[in-house]
């Protein structure tokens, strides 16, 4: 793509400097097939190029606009369009912006892959362009929804589950002109408005579609937990961004109270890992977002309270820290279960944990895979270093089988571990 007139003008020179090169072809002493083939590919140079001015040319033209986008990753290319047809130069906008010029360059070189959710934002407030508030899920990717919201009036904060909330405990209506308005300020306390706006998109993976409003309730208090365990000294300062160490965190798996030692450990990495039940309408099973402070914050529901459900979901959603968390867009990822492969972002995700928790070479080798029995699955454990319900849970959900080698689920071990005083040594 063309993005200034310097690069319009070098466009121009270049296609007459391969017409000109294609003249020559014809007084080479080359057979005729290779002159053929050379001739092709400098005309679809040439193709590409012609492409690429008219686009150009169409834009400073003025006859296209642009007011509004609704998919996420068309938003990069639909700024440098909208720019371009509005007649701003890269100068211009950066003006806009009070950056250097040299800034929007890089940023439109690399399709605005270095700019923060709130830059883009904002250079689309600038070019006036209207981002959707949220983006649902189409028939091809039914089930990934995406919510966000732009400011505090899109909320409607009396739709949050305020019964549930005040049973639970989290709200406190002491002072509060109504529980709508005790909900807000519970969710700015401990969450930040910009959880509940476009700086924090909430993407969400399963087959039934969230109310959008428990999420952000549920996110809230999650949040709310991590902050505490910062401030009470618990978590390391600095995320250890080096996944080398998720080999020694799944060797923990065979050690007596797993659970609680995984989240002592995960707190020396820097990761906060934090445990509440979901609320009606969200159907969740994991999350991964950021703190204020920005450590990775991971929250697990234990709603099929299973050692091995534990350890895939945690797997899982540590995939979404080290793959996606940290990408430009603040993506905060929120899953159910599901055996669907449409995602690309939870195939991802879901490699990230199968690999962790049983490399590809190891699985190959297991013995269990074909007897299914409980000693191979016990013996071929004990081989890997890991929790016999790792490999058994692999096993069931790849056959499909959800009724065999169920004494080596774990079933209700982790809420016990998690659920005992946690003091942070």
């Amino acid at each position: 793509m063309i993005y200034n007139e310097l690069q319009h003008k070098i466009s121009v020179s270049q296609i007459n400097k391969l017409r000109a090169s294609i003249e020559t072809l014809s007084g080479l002493n080359n057979s005729e097939w290779l002159i053929d083939a050379q001739r092709s590919a400098i005309q679809s140079q040439i193709s590409e190029l012609e492409a690429e001015i008219m686009e150009y040319n169409l834009l400073k033209s003025g006859h296209t606009k642009f007011s509004e986008c609704s998919d996420l990753s068309m938003l990069p290319k639909v700024l440098i369009q909208s720019r371009i047809a509005k007649g701003m130069s890269q100068k211009d906008l950066a003006e806009a912006l009070d950056i250097p010029a040299q800034q929007i360059q890089r940023y439109e070189a690399t399709n605005y892959m270095g700019a923060s959710l709130s830059r883009l934002i904002k250079i689309a407030d600038i070019l006036e362009i209207n981002i959707h508030g949220a983006w649902g899920a189409s028939e091809e990717s039914a089930g990934s929804t995406i919510f966000a919201w732009k400011d505090s009036n899109a909320v409607d904060w009396g739709k949050f589950p305020l019964k549930e909330m005040i049973s639970k405990g989290w709200l406190n209506l002491l002072n509060q002109a109504s529980p709508a308005q005790a909900a807000k300020n519970y969710f700015e306390q401990y969450a930040g408005f910009q959880y509940a706006s476009a700086l924090h998109r909430k993407k969400f993976y399963g087959e039934s579609s969230p109310n959008e409003y428990s999420l952000l309730a549920w996110q809230a208090r999650i949040l709310q937990k991590a902050k505490t365990e910062i401030e009470l000294g618990k978590i390391a300062t600095e995320f250890d961004f080096n996944d080398t160490w998720i080999a020694k965190l799944v060797n923990l798996s065979t050690e007596s109270d797993a659970p609680i030692k995984v989240k002592k450990y995960l707190a020396q990495k820097g990761v906060i890992l934090i445990t509440e039940d979901h609320l009606k309408g969200t159907y969740l099973d994991g999350a991964a977002m950021l703190s204020e402070f920005g450590n990775p914050v991971i929250g697990l529901t234990l709603r099929h309270d299973r050692l091995d459900n534990f350890w895939f979901v945690l797997l899982h959603e540590l995939g979404h820290v080290f793959l996606h968390l940290f990408d430009s867009l603040n993506m905060d990822f929120f899953d159910e279960e599901n055996d669907s492969q449409e995602d690309e972002i939870e195939k991802e995700a879901d490699l990230f944990a199968l690999n962790h928790l049983i490399s590809y070479e190891n699985w190959e080798g297991c013995l269990s895979r074909f007897s299914m029995s409980r000693e191979a699955v016990i013996a071929d454990a004990h081989t890997l270093g890991i929790h016999p319900s790792i490999l058994a849970g692999r096993i069931r959900k790849e056959q499909n089988k959800y009724s065999i080698l169920n004494d080596l689920m774990g079933q209700g071990e982790v809420r016990k571990s998690l659920e005992e005083n946690y003091d942070g040594n």
